[in-house]
């Protein structure tokens, strides 16, 4: 363990055992194993397994090495996003815009997280957010019986997730264009169910389970001049 990971900290005032539970929160939603963020953050595994497991101070050094590895902001490891919209800082000298394979898209929406479905209702456009999960490259969520995504099944629709790095000035977004189909198959159903994903942050009863397969899949990388912590696809599927 490196003196930038030991129990010293630079300006960094947050709760740590906040820090390692944000930590472990987005490696789960980019579907990472320890090792994997170890080797992204070129650090040593036991020391995320220490982080995720115990209120340690963490310092900037390595809140920076995690931040990148993970596809987030230090902020937001830190907890300082939660009232501020992203993007408030300025743009870099030399950004470049990258067009990203599915592939690429597809690693970047990873497992599970938050995203927007886009639609049309009575009132004009709307794009409501969803904690979602992918399944065999479909995603899943849940919603009400009532509720206006219940009534976009049949249409449409459009699904989106980002992310903003401001520390950065850099960030992606990922579009996926597909119709929205209630699941009904009891099998289906059941294996979802079992595994209680996703959990809609909002709570309420959401029993409708809706899918969207992506017929198209489309996404953009703002990009800063530093390495990629995401490596590029060289083709194939999964």
């Amino acid at each position: 363990m490196s003196n930038h990971e030991s129990a010293h900290t630079r300006e960094t005032h947050a709760d740590p055992g906040d820090v390692g539970r944000r930590v472990a929160q987005r490696r789960e939603e980019l579907g990472l194993t320890r090792e994997e963020t170890a080797a992204r953050a070129q650090m040593d595994p036991h020391y995320i397994a220490y982080l995720e497991t115990t209120a340690i101070p963490v310092d900037l050094s390595a809140l920076m090495r995690l931040s990148r590895a993970l596809q987030t902001s230090v902020s937001a490891l830190l907890g300082g996003e939660g009232n501020l919209a992203p993007g408030s800082a300025t743009a870099t000298e030399r950004p470049t815009l990258v067009e990203l394979t599915p592939e690429e898209c597809w690693a970047r929406v990873a497992t599970r997280g938050v995203g927007r479905v886009v639609l049309v209702t009575p009132d004009g456009p709307a794009a409501l957010p969803v904690n979602y999960r992918i399944v065999d490259r479909t995603v899943v969520f849940r919603t009400s019986a009532e509720g206006v995504l219940a009534h976009a099944v049949g249409h449409e629709v459009g699904f989106e997730v980002d992310r903003v790095d401001d520390g950065r000035s850099s960030g992606w977004s990922v579009l996926g264009i597909g119709v929205a189909e209630r699941i009904t198959d009891p099998n289906r159903l059941d294996s979802l169910t079992g595994q209680m994903e996703p959990t809609p942050w909002a709570g309420g009863d959401r029993p409708v389970w809706v899918s969207i397969r992506p017929t198209r899949l489309t996404g953009r990388d703002v990009r800063t001049g530093e390495p990629d912590p995401l490596p590029r696809s060289r083709g194939g599927t999964r």
